[in-house]
């Protein structure tokens, strides 16, 4: 016999699980989304619907969507392109575009800083129209020292929050990334590491609460969406559950002066002996201390000629003075060598400054610049190591780095605060047992270019295999990689998702599936890496059947 409550959920799903699997027609009356917008309630906020959207046939679409995308290798003319670009100066604009949006069968993609690795925030696999939101003038930040909060909108950069903190106090800050014009509303629901982290965790740690907008267009806060989807936008990725409108931040306390160096080794100088001895301590440091190391292929000049060799950058941010500093590094890493004249002391902010690659005497204000200094073509991937890397995988690893002269790698300790959290308490799962993460970049001009380097990236990728953590091999959301494999559509199953989705999520990926059923049954916000539903959708019979183990806690009620 079959469950009642077992046809109750079939029934629930039925109706619109007809519009998933059926596919819309390419012809698409663009008068039609205008109208609905400019009649919707949601709307009425004050600006004609001509400042708050733009069709792709409008002058000014082009350079709009071309200023948030920061990856030029997404820039060409046949990149697909939205139908409409819709930049909310209010709330009630994105719940207009969401109703809007699922009335007229349109995908939707939110872009916050435009950093996506794989442009998935502006751009579409799909031959399906679809909109993106660009949340560039929801950007404003509250900082409340006397509670230790800020309240920050989605489409604020990550140097425009430091900024607003350091104006109000110089032993505040927040511990997210080193990257200026990153947008806080991917950077936090991917997780968000940075130089605090060992100290206070990832962004997403550091959490209160949000605002997010349902498929239904609803704005829900952590009280009224819940627990469940609250953890699941810490680190699963907003994108897969709504648009998320603000976060509310607990600031950290740190202390008045800080301590950051930068020694550099070449392979000839060493480097190698150097690397080996970071990946047996930098996760074991004390989590006041940073150190990571970054790889340059420079000139190195011979006696008659030049060649190429492979320089290591050792750079560190310490929460405290040189006098405490020097006494760690002679304990725990004397094979530095650190003399006291390659360290300077400042405060966070400048910190903030050194990172960012500009000058500590900067005016703070160069924070506040949305658009990178120079932007150009790059690929990146991803790995979490745990256990060091012999010294023949190194030594092949940077023969690999010596065949293009445009690569980089970051290695990022763990350890510390990371260690202490368990991998269930969001869904970013690389915590105990990974003591570094690993980031390949290749960064590139001339698009020409494109295939060499993403041909090169992908050889570097399957040479680390050997040394990188197993079952699953992790990977960081934030870079994402669609080389890991991608949904093709709002039927991909979870199955067929699991391929991608325990790299990033491990363990945590069931449960946000789940989530995703839950809160988003019709699977309105879907892209290309987005989490899939917990049912499959048969496409000549479009009949949808419910997972056996999909119960009624996974299903809300209507």
């Amino acid at each position: 016999m079959v469950h009642w409550r077992r046809i109750q959920l079939l029934l629930f799903f039925w109706v619109p699980l007809i519009w998933i699997c059926s596919s819309s027609s390419s012809d698409f009356d663009q008068e039609n989304f205008l109208e609905c917008f400019n009649s919707t309630t949601y709307s009425k906020h004050s600006l004609p619907v001509s400042e708050v959207v733009f069709s792709n046939e409008s002058a000014s679409f082009s350079s709009l969507l071309k200023h948030s995308i920061r990856n030029l290798r997404f820039l060409s003319t046949s990149s697909p392109k939205p139908l409409f670009l819709v930049t909310p100066f209010h709330e009630s604009h994105v719940q207009a575009a969401i109703v809007c949006a699922k009335e007229n069968d349109l995908q939707v993609r939110v872009l916050s800083g435009g950093h996506d690795y794989e442009g998935l925030s502006y751009l579409s696999s799909s031959q399906a129209p679809f909109i993106v939101i660009d949340l560039i003038n929801l950007r404003s930040i509250d900082i409340n020292i006397k509670t230790e909060t800020a309240l920050v909108e989605t489409g604020a950069t990550i140097g425009e929050l430091y900024y607003r903190i350091a104006k109000k106090s110089p032993i505040h800050g927040f511990p997210a990334g080193s990257c200026p014009t990153v947008g806080v509303g991917g950077h936090i629901s991917g997780g968000g590491f940075g130089t605090l982290f060992r100290k206070y965790g990832l962004a997403a740690d550091n959490v209160i609460d949000a605002k997010i907008v349902d498929f239904n267009g609803r704005i829900m806060d952590r009280n009224t969406m819940g627990e469940d989807l609250f953890w699941a936008i810490r680190g699963g990725g907003g994108a897969s559950f709504g648009v998320i409108l603000s976060w509310k931040l607990k600031l950290v306390s740190l202390p008045s002066i800080v301590t950051t160096f930068n020694v550099q080794r070449t392979l000839n100088q060493g480097a190698t002996h150097l690397f080996q001895k970071w990946q047996q301590i930098a996760h074991k440091l004390d989590q006041d201390l940073f150190l990571h190391v970054t790889t340059k292929v420079i000139d190195q000049k011979m006696t008659k000629t030049t060649s190429k060799t492979l320089s290591l950058s050792f750079t560190s941010l310490f929460l405290g003075s040189i006098d405490s500093l020097i006494p760690l590094m002679d304990t725990h890493f004397p094979e530095l060598g650190l003399k006291r004249y390659q360290c300077t002391e400042m405060n966070w902010i400048q910190s903030i400054l050194f990172f960012a690659d500009f000058s500590t005497k900067s005016p703070l204000e160069i924070l506040m610049q949305r658009l990178p200094s120079t932007r150009s073509s790059f690929i990146a991937k991803s790995d979490y190591v745990t256990s060091p890397i012999s010294q023949s995988g190194l030594e092949g690893l940077w023969a690999k780095l010596l065949e293009n002269e445009n690569s980089e790698l970051i290695f990022t300790p763990y350890g510390g605060k990371m260690s202490q959290i368990s991998e269930l308490e969001t869904p970013f799962p690389h915590r105990k047992g990974s003591i570094f993460g690993v980031q390949y970049l290749a960064t590139w001009d001339d698009s020409n270019e494109n295939e060499r380097h993403l041909r090169w990236i992908r050889e570097v990728y399957s040479y680390m295999e050997p040394y990188v953590s197993m079952a699953p091999r992790g990977t960081y959301l934030n870079y994402r990689d669609l080389d890991l494999g991608r949904n093709y559509g709002r039927n991909t199953s979870y199955e067929e998702a699991k391929v991608w989705g325990l790299k990033y999520f491990k363990g945590n990926f069931e449960r946000l599936v789940k989530v995703k059923t839950k809160f988003d049954p019709l699977n309105f916000f879907w892209n290309e890496q987005s989490i899939p539903l917990l049912y499959n959708c048969e496409d000549e019979a479009r009949i949808c059947e419910v997972y056996s183990d999909l119960n009624s806690e996974n299903v809300q009620e209507r």
